[in-house]
């Protein structure tokens, strides 16, 4: 999971420096929204708000969630 968040930011970045807008648009568009699909369903379908645990739903906003 970590590895392919970093493969897709480390991707952005290279078509960010040869000036390609499109392709690092749609980059980061296809890794980051199905993150944050993710780290909703574990928020609210697991509810992790309820139990009151400040750190994991600081690790939820960091997109960190899965590894909990």
């Amino acid at each position: 999971f970590v590895s392919e968040t970093a493969a897709a930011l480390c991707l952005s970045a290279e078509y960010s420096y040869t000036g390609d807008r499109m392709w690092q648009t749609l980059t980061l568009l296809f890794a980051l929204v199905p993150c944050a699909l993710v780290q909703l369903s574990l928020v609210f379908i697991h509810r992790d708000v309820s139990r009151d645990r400040p750190l994991v739903l600081l690790l939820h906003l960091l997109q960190l969630g899965p590894l909990v």
